[in-house]
């Protein structure tokens, strides 16, 4: 195929065509990336103009659910974004930049490719009062019933902190890990260490004041999205009152008009919080600055004792046990016949889960998937390529402002052009989430591409186009196949958006586990989320598979 596309591109009838092409192709990235935002605005003015009413607000204000749900959901966002953060920052102090940091960003990808559906799935089974932790306990503390705990679904969504804590954890990882590699940053430490300074100071001093004004918008997307999940909430979280996004969602769907607009108002609402905790974070940043970073220029006494490589740290260790430990209990339980408590492993094995398993829901997530990514990866590509540059920011505002105001903002465009409930209205709807995290992906691979190749090519008598795709999109292979990877899997992990847009006619895996988890059997149940969990994992393999095939194969390299 590679070789046919090759030759057509050189047969010098095509030529002027190509050419005739090359100045339409910046309306074609504005047109892609105008039918996947533009609807959004109007959605959004016919949704929430419902919860702009003064009586409204009244009726939300006095209503009596409210208060304890956002209470819980500041407690379960607010502690989840400061520990991912703290872990995040304690991992990359102990490990950078030895060599265990390059093992930590190879193992990343697998942790990050389990969704958060199955992962709060599998935490639930790890630390429940039945689950396996506590059936571990039970071998020594001689318990023959479950204890009485509160571990899941707690009043103040501490569960469900753990749980986004240790997930958001790996995501901002994932960030510094991008930030750390850049070669300016690896001076500066060097040039500290050569200076002095200990890793403690070099950090505290050097790297910290850089790093946390490139971590601000990653945590607000943090903090946006612990503040809006629903289908985590649902599994872990409170249940009378529900979170904040769980109760926002049941106003929501509710057939009856005044409780939608309390569910509209509310909505708003919940942007307006996510406003008044940046502008907070800001100021407190602000004045941070004036005390907190300022050297004194005193350097860390000489200890030869003191080892000269750091050792590994033990919170990411204990993290990426948590991540397998949660992947383990899910296949355990998938697979497990009779398991009674206190009993540590199940008493037998059974195959009969996943011979009774609905497929139907890892149809329509492997096709829903697909079809997103395909249609979301030339419109990133394009954009890239030709698009205004100066518009990139408004791009990631869907992973920074909560969900659920955009969801419904979606659902009501789709109402009003007749395709909620089809195929295409919910293929569209996966796009809004699937293309900004592409384009985070791609943009930095694609600042750091030679811009010197092409212009040779160029002035060799190419047109851009054909540079392109002779010579940068196929050197950008690896960074290609890690962004389809990545849309795939998040558009695996879409909850709201397949609820709402799909208008219940299409099961995923991630609608069936959240639905499964209402209650029924642990065991189906267990047989939908490793379904969850082996479709980004199958696209991560075939990624890294396909990179190292094109590496060794590609043509003159043999």
């Amino acid at each position: 195929m590679a070789a046919a596309l090759r030759h057509a591109l050189e047969n010098k009838a095509l030529k002027p065509w190509l050419k005739l092409c090359q100045p339409t192709m910046a309306w074609l990235a504005i047109v892609g990336m105008a039918v996947v935002f533009a609807p959004i605005l109007p959605g959004l003015i016919w949704a929430l103009m419902p919860g702009l009413s003064p009586s409204i607000w009244h009726a939300l204000w006095i209503n009596g659910e409210w208060p304890q749900a956002l209470l819980a959901t500041l407690i379960s966002a607010g502690l989840s974004s400061l520990a991912a953060l703290l872990l995040a920052g304690t991992i990359a102090l102990r490990v950078y930049p030895e060599i265990s940091w390059s093992r930590l960003q190879h193992r990343l990808p697998l942790l990050l490719s389990v969704p958060h559906t199955a992962f709060a799935v599998g935490l639930f089974f790890l630390i429940a009062p039945s689950g396996w932790l506590a059936r571990l306990i039970a071998q020594f503390a001689g318990w023959i019933t479950p204890p009485e705990w509160v571990s899941v679904q707690d009043p103040f969504a501490l569960s469900l902190a753990l749980a986004l804590a240790i997930k958001e954890s790996w995501f901002l990882l994932w960030v510094l890990g991008a930030v750390l590699g850049e070669q300016e940053v690896a001076r500066q430490m060097v040039s500290a260490r050569t200076l002095g300074y200990n890793r403690l100071q070099a950090w505290r001093l050097i790297l910290i004041p850089q790093l946390l004004p490139r971590l601000g918008w990653p945590m607000a997307a943090v903090f946006a999205y612990g503040l809006s999940v629903v289908d985590m909430a649902i599994i872990l979280g409170p249940s009378n009152p529900p979170t904040l996004a769980v109760l926002v969602w049941h106003w929501l769907s509710d057939a009856a008009p005044l409780t939608q607009a309390l569910g509209s108002a509310a909505a708003i609402a919940m942007f307006f919080i996510l406003l008044l905790i940046v502008a907070i974070s800001r100021i407190l940043w602000r004045l941070s600055c004036k005390v907190a970073w300022l050297p004194s220029g005193k350097r860390a006494a000489f200890n030869p004792s003191r080892p000269s490589k750091a050792t590994p740290s033990w919170t990411w260790r204990l993290l990426a046990l948590t991540g397998y430990l949660v992947l383990a209990t899910l296949l355990l339980w998938s697979v497990a016949g009779s398991w009674f408590f206190p009993a540590l492993w199940p008493g037998s094995l059974s195959l009969e889960s996943w011979l009774q398993a609905n497929f139907t829901p890892f149809a329509n997530s492997l096709w829903l998937g697909m079809v997103a990514c395909l249609i979301a990866l030339p419109i990133a590509l394009l954009w890239l390529e030709w698009g205004p540059k100066r518009f990139n920011a408004i791009l990631y505002a869907p992973l920074i402002i909560p969900a659920l105001p955009l969801v419904v903002g979606q659902y009501a465009a789709l109402l009003h052009s007749g395709l909620d409930g089809t195929a295409c209205g919910l293929a569209w709807s996966h796009l809004l989430w699937v293309l900004p995290y592409m384009l985070l992906t791609l943009i930095g691979p694609y600042r750091a591409f030679d811009s010197r190749l092409l212009s040779t090519a160029q002035a060799l008598g190419r047109t851009r186009l054909q540079a392109c795709l002779y010579i940068k999109w196929p050197m950008l292979l690896r960074p290609l196949l890690a962004a389809f990877a990545i849309g795939f899997s998040v558009s695996i992990a879409q909850y709201l958006p397949t609820l709402f847009a799909g208008a219940g006619r299409f099961a995923t895996v991630t609608t069936e586990a959240v639905a499964l988890s209402a209650g029924g059997n642990r065991r189906v149940l267990a047989v939908q989320a490793v379904l969850q969990v082996v479709l980004p994992l199958t696209a991560f393999a075939l990624t890294v598979w396909l990179g190292h095939w094109a590496g060794k194969y590609r043509r003159g390299l043999r």
